[in-house]
């Protein structure tokens, strides 16, 4: 892999996303960030330099703050940073004659910024991101055609679409709810609950795929469709509140789909 190198008159921070950067003798950077990666500094850098993942291995001068936040920083002799060294993972090794300025300090990043509930809530997100794709994608392939006839019915009659999907979504719960205060209807009620995370799953890929299909029509791919639909929803899943809306929305117009399109089928004369 190629490693950037500074110039002499280097005007700009390095910044890279995956590699190495080498600052040699001579020559000057302004600044460096490394998101995965090692740097080399055996020249001047006149300004920080922080890496999120990799080593740094310092022979020349740092005039900034130096930041590994998951790898080790390494001084050899006559070595300088003119700032702060702060690490998150590995304690820094400084040769003898090497020089920090500022303080040595320790940081958790994840207990400071809370970024284990981020990380988790991104897992999570892509989760539900993939497991919609799969799901999606097997819909498009096994009945295309019902697919199809769910967006024709949005697009002769989406309002009623919408009411039915409310309707749906309001009325499937309540009847758990009634049905499990009575003894005989508890079984009723565990089914109804068992089924309403599919059905909210299967009502969410068939509205990404009539919101695709809006924007990707035929002869386009369904699944290409399908996808850019999902797409849009899962972007707007990122957003607080927006994200929790646009689900909603998404459920709701996805269960009236069905079923407007379950009823359009059974009442369709037999050829």
């Amino acid at each position: 892999m190629a490693k950037p190198v500074a110039g002499e008159t280097d005007d700009d921070a390095i910044v890279v996303i995956n590699g190495d950067v080498e600052v040699e003798r001579g020559e000057l950077a302004e600044g460096v960030f490394i998101v995965n990666g090692d740097a080399y500094v055996r020249g001047r850098v006149d300004g920080d330099v922080i890496l999120v993942a990799g080593d740094v291995i310092v022979r020349g001068r740092i005039d900034g703050n130096l930041v590994t936040i998951a790898g080790q920083a390494r001084l050899a002799p006559r070595a300088r940073v003119g700032g702060d060294l702060i690490y998150g993972d590995e304690a820094p090794r400084l040769a003898p004659g090497a020089r920090v300025v500022g303080e040595i300090e320790e940081e958790n990043w994840f207990d400071s910024l809370g970024l284990f509930p981020l990380v988790g809530a991104f897992a999570f997100w892509l989760a539900m991101s993939i497991s919609a794709v799969v799901l999606g994608i097997a819909i498009v392939l096994i009945a295309p055609q019902a697919l199809e006839a769910a967006f024709a019915q949005a697009r002769r009659r989406f309002w009623t679409v919408v009411g039915i999907g409310a309707g749906i979504f309001v009325a499937l719960p309540l009847v758990a709810l009634f049905s499990a205060i009575t003894l005989a209807g508890l079984p009723l009620a565990i089914g109804i609950g068992l089924a309403l995370l599919p059905l909210a799953a299967l009502a969410y890929v068939t509205a990404a795929w009539a919101l695709g299909r809006a924007l990707v029509k035929p002869p386009q791919s369904r699944i290409l469709s399908f996808l850019a639909g999902l797409a849009i929803l899962r972007a707007l899943a990122l957003i607080p509140v927006l994200g929790l809306l646009a689900w909603l929305v998404a459920v709701i117009v996805g269960l009236g789909l069905l079923g407007a399109a379950v009823a359009a089928a059974r009442t369709e004369p037999a050829r």
